[in-house]
């Protein structure tokens, strides 16, 4: 395993771990963290695809961490006073 695979492995741990949080009704997807770990984990894995590329999974990761920094921005505004 090198350390790419290391950091894409994290990445999909973030993800699902948020997700978990979700089912498991721990936190709201709305709330800040949620869209931190999606954006961090959509982040980790794209820097794993940059030493092993496949576009599909580029793309959804892409995808994944425009969204989840759409979100963070929109969380970040609802918190200011």
């Amino acid at each position: 395993m090198t350390i790419f695979d290391f950091i894409g492995l994290i990445g999909v741990l973030l993800i699902l771990v948020a997700y978990a949080l979700i089912q498991l009704d721990r936190v709201d997807v709305k709330h800040i963290s949620y869209s931190v770990m999606n954006a961090v984990g959509a982040g980790l894995i794209l820097i794993s695809l940059s030493i092993d590329f496949n576009l599909s999974a580029a793309v959804i990761e892409g995808a994944w961490l425009v969204i989840s920094l759409f979100g963070i921005i929109r969380a970040y505004q609802k918190r200011k006073p």
